[in-house]
């Protein structure tokens, strides 16, 4: 595959229950020189999961690897030639429901991980014909995805999950989320010994450190992540930290 790709652990974890994830790593922010996440936060810059993994391990002296130039490539041929990105992206899909089949898992995908692009407004060509966007031209395949970004047109799209993200700033935004619908998802800074909390701002908490198959939550709650990487030490109120008593995790 050229775009996509998995290998994430929490994405793994979807594999025993029956799902293959697929992921897109795009530059985040304005990091390829072209603004991928319109409603960043300086918390969700500082805290971003664009240098976990092998995404952040750089040569001594150096500030990039093969993994930050792959991401900024696609970002780029995504914003310079959108045509034969949306044409790679069907096929890297195409291959990826192929592969799901042979594993006998059920193909799902995240187009979003490291970015938050408004996919839907993209028009696509699958087999010869024009479609809307890529959810129209699979309309079998779940997708999902974050964002930031509130009034998306995204409704009447069946296949295409979304998830609302807190961050620094937006809580006026959180509040408006939850009025229409959206779970949202927050960061809280608790340390993974501990359960994750199952209350607060009056709205029940659901794991999300359990996979990553939002798709699949509860309505109507908090997904509650742990603060991993540098995001263990924000204080930007990117990362909440609720004050109540915690409980060893079993």
């Amino acid at each position: 595959m050229k775009l996509l790709s998995q290998g994430n652990p929490k994405i793994m974890k979807g594999e025993k229950m029956g799902y293959n994830s697929y992921i897109l790593h795009l530059a985040p922010a304005s990091l390829s020189g072209y603004n991928t996440c319109p409603k960043a936060t300086e918390g969700c810059k500082s805290a971003c999961l664009n240098t976990a993994g092998r995404g952040g391990m750089f040569k001594k002296g150096e500030n990039t690897n093969i993994i930050q130039q792959a991401r900024i490539r696609k970002t780029k041929q995504f914003y310079e030639n959108r045509a034969e990105f949306m044409v790679q992206l069907v096929k890297d899909i195409e291959l990826g429901i192929k592969q799901s089949a042979k594993k006998g898992l059920i193909p799902v995908f995240r187009l979003n991980g490291t970015s938050d692009i408004s996919f839907e407004k993209y028009e696509v060509t699958r087999q010869g014909k024009s479609y809307k966007n890529i959810f129209e031209a699979f309309p079998d395949i779940q997708f999902y995805d974050y964002t930031k970004i509130l009034g998306r047109k995204v409704n009447n799209i069946s296949n295409y999950h979304l998830t609302f993200s807190a961050a620094d700033g937006n809580d006026n935004d959180v509040l408006k989320a939850f009025e229409q619908g959206y779970n949202v998802a927050m960061v809280f800074g608790i340390a993974k010994k501990y359960d994750m909390i199952t209350e607060y701002m009056g709205k029940p908490v659901y794991n999300g450190d359990e996979s990553d198959l939002r798709f699949l939550d509860p309505r109507g709650h908090i997904i509650g992540l742990y603060a991993k990487g540098k995001a263990k030490h924000d204080n930007s109120g990117f990362v909440k930290y609720p004050v109540i008593p915690l409980k060893l995790a079993a």
